[in-house]
């Protein structure tokens, strides 16, 4: 299924269907503030793994983001972190940065290994902020790369549909994606290094 959702006025219609999709172990493709993703529901274990297979990866071996509406919700997938930290994400979320962090006791259950960090995220764009909000839930995010050695983001909904719609449940049209991945920043022990500079220019 391809379905139109408008970032401006997303239609609480279409949002449900997409959460339908999700609670009933969906795998889905949705429109961030940097480049198109697959998700799932994060308890949904096959769906967990068709992600992974889609990926070309082991489950085990993921380095899957976690979408969140809020930082509130991070306190049930971490360990904590200290004030500096707190400070340096809610200066810069919502918006186009991975902050890496302390996993909690969860994490490693859902993708059943030994992971001791979580990638978080904050996208800064209504439908997948809508669709954490309604879902109750984080959505296990992964960015989709291109096959394109040029391109390394498809930035077209339409065209992911035509490549994926036998794989995967539902995509979601919320106009041209970026091309450029997020800014991923480590923060475990406390101190912050920049591991991937993408969208967005950290502000201190």
């Amino acid at each position: 299924m391809l379905l139109k959702i408008y970032p401006e006025n997303p239609s609480p219609k279409h949002i449900n269907t997409v959460i339908e999709c999700l609670m009933d172990g969906g795998v889905i493709i949705y429109p961030t503030d940097t480049v198109y993703a697959f998700a799932c529901h994060p308890t949904k274990t096959k769906a967990l793994e068709r992600i992974s297979k889609l990926k070309g990866i082991k489950k085990k071996e993921a380095e899957f983001s976690f979408i969140f509406s809020d930082l509130a919700q991070l306190s049930a997938f971490t360990k904590g972190f200290d004030k500096t930290v707190f400070k340096l994400m809610k200066r810069n979320l919502p918006g186009p940065f991975t902050f890496i962090l302390e996993a909690n006791n969860s994490v490693p259950k859902i993708f059943n290994n030994k992971k001791k960090t979580i990638g978080i995220r904050i996208p800064d764009h209504a439908v997948a902020l809508e669709l954490v909000n309604q879902l109750s839930h984080p959505l296990i995010s992964s960015s989709i790369h291109d096959q394109d050695e040029i391109l390394e983001y498809n930035t077209d909904a339409e065209i992911l549909y035509d490549e994926f719609h036998e794989q995967v449940d539902l995509v979601i049209d919320g106009g041209y994606g970026d091309n450029q991945a997020s800014t991923v920043v480590d923060c475990v022990g406390g101190d912050f290094e920049i591991i991937r500079q993408g969208k967005g220019i950290l502000e201190f």
